[in-house]
This record gives C-alpha cells, sequence and structure tokens, in this order.
C-alpha cells in the first residue's frame, strides 16, 4: 500500500474515526473521504503524506480545530476542503504557507475569529496562473493525471465542475461565525474566481478592490456589512442576492445610498409602517388565543355534565342577584312600583 496515488472512499458510508494508518501512505496524492459518517479529529499522522495534492473531507462529523500543521507539512496541497464538519477555533495563519493552494473550503463550520490578511502574500491564486490552467490535464510524478469534482455552494445551490486540477480557484468560508471586516488583501488575489463569505458575522465595508477581481461567482449575504456597493466595477454585474441580509446600498440593490455613500437610516414613515405591522401582529396574536381560550373554556361545557349543570346554576344565581338589584334601584325612584 506504501504506492498508492489517490485513495478515495466517497459516500461509502463510514463510521468511526479516520484510521491513523493513513499516515503510512507516504506516496498518496489525493484522499477523498467525502461524504461519510467519520467522527472525533483528523488524526497528526496525514502529516506525513507531505507529497499530497488533495485533501477532501467534507461532509462527515469532524470536530476539534483545523490543525496548524496542515500548512506547516502539506506544503503541496492545492485543494483542502473541510466543508460541512464540526471544526470549531479560528483559520490558523498557517494556512497561508500553502503555496500551491488553489481550492479552499471551509463552509458550514463552527469557526469564529477574523478572515486571515495572509492570504494574499501565499497562495497560488494571488502570484501566478494556477498548473494546469487551460493548459489541459495536470500530470503527475507517478504518471498519473488526477482529476478534481470540486462542489462551490452558492446560495444553497450545489453547481459541480467536473474538470482539471487547476481551473477551479476559489474560497469559500461560508455559514460559520467568523467576524471583522473582510480583509482588503482578498483583493489581491488575481486568479480567484469564486468567493463566498454568506453567513457570517463580518462588518465594515465591502474593500474597493474586491471590485478589480474577474470573479464568476460572489456571495457576500447574510453578513453585517454596510455602506455602498463599490460602484464603476465588476460587483454591480451580480445580482442582488449576493448582497441581500446586509445594511448595503447601490446597485445592484434597490436602496439608494446617502449623501456620505452609507446606508440610510430608517425613515419616520418606515418606522409608521413597522409599528403598523406589528399591531397587525398582534391581532393575530389575540385571535389565536381568543380562539383556545375559548375552545378549553367553552368545549367541556359541551362534553362534562357536572360542569354544564353548575354552569347553569352559576348564570341562574347571578340573574336573581342582577333582579334582586334593578328592584332596589326602580323602588328607591320611584315608590309607585313598589307599590
Amino acid at each position: 500500500m506504501a504506492n498508492v496515488g489517490s485513495l478515495k472512499f466517497r459516500k461509502q458510508h463510514l463510521t468511526g474515526k479516520i484510521l491513523r494508518s493513513l499516515g503510512s501512505l507516504s506516496y498518496i496524492m489525493s484522499l477523498n473521504l467525502h461524504s461519510n459518517n467519520l467522527f472525533g479529529q483528523v488524526p497528526s499522522t496525514l502529516q506525513h503524506l507531505v507529497g499530497m495534492r488533495i485533501l477532501d473531507l467534507s461532509k462527515n462529523q469532524l470536530t476539534g480545530s483545523i490543525s496548524a500543521w496542515i500548512g506547516d507539512k502539506l506544503s503541496n496541497l492545492e485543494v483542502l476542503n473541510l466543508r460541512s464538519n464540526h471544526f470549531q477555533a479560528y483559520i490558523p495563519d498557517q494556512i497561508c504557507a500553502l503555496k500551491s493552494l488553489h481550492f479552499l473550503d471551509l463552509g458550514y463550520n463552527n469557526i469564529s475569529g477574523a478572515i486571515p490578511k495572509c492570504f494574499s502574500n501565499q497562495s497560488d491564486i494571488a502570484t501566478k496562473r494556477p498548473s494546469g490552467f487551460m493548459d489541459g490535464p495536470l500530470e503527475f510524478g507517478l504518471g498519473l493525471t488526477l482529476y478534481l469534482r470540486a462542489l462551490l455552494v452558492m446560495r444553497g445551490r450545489e453547481d459541480e465542475y467536473s474538470t482539471t486540477l487547476g481551473l477551479v480557484t476559489g474560497i469559500d468560508l461560508s455559514v460559520n461565525s467568523l467576524s471583522g471586516e473582510i480583509p482588503k488583501e482578498l483583493g489581491n488575489l488575481k486568479w480567484l474566481r469564486s468567493l463566498n463569505l454568506s453567513g457570517n458575522l463580518l462588518t465594515g465595508q465591502i474593500p474597493e478592490n474586491i471590485g478589480n477581481l474577474e470573479l464568476e461567482s460572489l456571495d457576500l449575504s447574510m453578513n453585517r456589512l454596510h455602506g455602498q456597493i463599490p460602484s464603476g466595477t465588476q460587483l454591480q454585474s451580480f445580482d442582488r442576492f449576493s448582497y441581500i441580509g446586509n445594511h448595503l446600498c447601490g446597485p445592484p440593490i434597490t436602496k439608494n445610498c446617502g449623501r456620505n455613500g452609507e446606508t440610510p437610516e430608517i425613515t419616520n414613515g418606515d418606522s409608521s409602517e413597522g409599528r403598523h405591522r406589528s399591531e397587525v401582529n398582534w391581532l393575530y396574536v389575540s385571535i389565536v388565543v381568543g380562539f383556545f381560550m375559548g375552545f378549553w373554556v367553552v368545549a367541556p361545557l359541551f362534553v362534562i355534565r357536572s360542569w354544564r349543570l353548575a354552569y347553569y346554576k352559576k348564570l341562574e344565581h347571578i340573574g336573581d342577584k342582577l333582579n334582586v338589584f334593578w328592584a332596589y334601584v326602580i323602588c328607591t325612584g320611584s315608590s309607585f312600583w313598589c307599590v
């Protein structure tokens, strides 16, 4: 097994932990365990697979933090896909040491902290055309041609690309708990074609230089971004759903910006409308509550005979008291009726 070039167990219903013995496959260049039921932490023995180009552990139940040794030891990685697991903590700066990285997907985890600013200093996405780009299949030392089936998920839709390694250049950090501002250094990734930062806690404005990239897909939705979408750039070519769920203004969003380029505050009219909607909602709530209260009070009267008799006796007692009261009032007002 020492000369295995590609190991693929995709969608094989595997359970348990990743075997530590995989680290002994010293010549492996592709490890694909996508869509299984693997749990636990990524074994540190995988750091011995120094020639690995593709590591796909996506859609499992893996936990722990993203190990720094991935960047320190697996320096030849071109594809790192850890999507849809339970990884926590932050993105280690060592990831930036992956100088050959073309595709990074850490989406749908529990990662927090800021987006590293160092991507632009190290990645092939920044510095040169990816190997194999427009030049056909990428040949490896063992004479193998490895093909990448990458899943880029944009706004909940899976677009599957079956292509040669190097044609897909993307970063997906969606649906985590990343905070802080979008690093302007991302604008230096000249070969980046897909960027998905949706579903995080990112704040601040969209960096101007992001609009200089030749992106084919972009999703910044469901964050806490504010201000004007940089105008006169490629960013206007994406539909409004790429920016929905923020406090942004300007094309392609229909909301106009204020004089200072900021998102305008809610007007009084909007506030009145909001209060009106709130009142309508309370009306619905009162109707529902009234229905259930009426049901639980009235329904037993038709089902439980003892309750029904007690109810009628109570009504009769109240009626007698009312008759006595009105008779007293009438008699005190006119002695004619009391004779």
